[in-house]
């Protein structure tokens, strides 16, 4: 008896361990087969994307100038940085050895709208600023364009007929010799970069022979500064005045912007170019206006194609 229930008892063994041994072989196999096919699919759609993704382009610098005036602005219209030595032409003296017509583009009221007038001062042509005493700019301005090797001058307020105020630091006829000579030292000293003069406003002032004599002398005193007469007025006497003087001088020929539009500062351009092809050299002046900024800059691939000259309003004195 015992010995028949010992040989049941192996006979059973089988029935269990086979059916655990074949599920455990098989969930392994499973889970070898599968593990590896799943792992890249599930990272194939970053992989992807990373790699088909485009950076978002950088905006054009150079496009348009910037409508509102600020210190902050960007370069386009308006650029803060220096423009590199190739683009900033230094001299008069360069000037005097082209032959052809030329033409000098100043830029009036300057110191008081500065991404703007930055603007005027990455162009890659000659061009002067005439800057404004006692505006929030005045000092920074003028730097800024003659380290680029732009021209820089004294916008001097002048007394008007309308009575319209031309600003702080203004010669009037009422003044005394002494007064005036005081008033245009003292302007002098805000800018003392600058190379010469123009009149901001001043169509009572400039026809004052008196008036003129006065400033003239004060130029004259610091070396022959030059004195370009803006013509506010018919009656001007101002350049005439300052060549008895003995100082350099030139006047205006056209004014580019008593319209600040686009189109017409273009059809100005193209006069005082016509009267450089004319004359010989023309001297043009604008305001640091967005339009104005962006007809300069539209226009100089034009106007030098036929010739024309850029040069520093200096470099037109005589």
């Amino acid at each position: 008896m015992p010995k028949r229930k010992a040989s049941r008892r192996r006979a059973a063994r089988p029935s269990w361990i086979a059916p655990v041994l074949l599920l455990a072989i098989a969930a392994f196999a499973a889970w070898f087969l599968f593990r590896p096919a799943h792992r890249p699919a599930r990272h194939a759609p970053h992989r992807v994307a990373v790699a088909t993704a485009s950076p978002t382009p950088e905006p054009t610098v150079a496009a348009t100038p910037t409508a509102t005036p600020s210190p902050a602005a960007t370069a386009s219209a308006t650029p803060t940085e220096t423009p590199s030595p190739a683009l900033a032409p230094s001299a008069a003296a360069s000037a005097a050895a082209v032959s052809g017509p030329k033409l000098a583009l100043i830029v009036d009221d300057c110191g008081q709208w500065i991404s703007t007038e930055r603007g005027f001062i990455a162009l890659p042509i000659p061009i002067t600023l005439s800057v404004l005493p006692d505006v929030h700019g005045t000092t920074l301005i003028a730097h800024e364009a003659a380290a680029a090797g732009k021209g820089v001058m004294l916008h001097l307020p002048m007394e008007t007929i309308s009575g319209l105020n031309p600003g702080p630091g203004k010669v009037t006829t009422e003044m005394t010799d002494a007064q005036i000579t005081a008033r245009v030292e003292s302007d002098l000293a805000q800018v003392p970069l600058a190379a010469g003069v123009n009149n901001h406003e001043g169509s009572k002032a400039t026809a004052d022979a008196r008036v003129m004599r006065d400033v003239a002398e004060v130029l004259k005193s610091h070396g022959d500064l030059f004195f370009i007469d803006s013509r506010t007025s018919a009656a001007t006497v101002g350049a005439r005045v300052a060549a008895e003087v003995g100082i350099p001088t030139a006047s205006r020929d056209v004014f580019l912007d008593d319209k600040a539009n686009v189109a017409y500062v273009e059809g100005q351009l193209r006069e005082a170019a016509a009267v450089a092809k004319r004359t010989g050299s023309a001297i043009a002046i604008g305001h640091p206006r967005p339009s104005t900024l962006a007809a300069v800059q539209a226009m100089i691939p034009e106007l030098q194609a036929e010739g024309i000259h850029f040069v520093l309003a200096q470099s037109l004195t005589h």
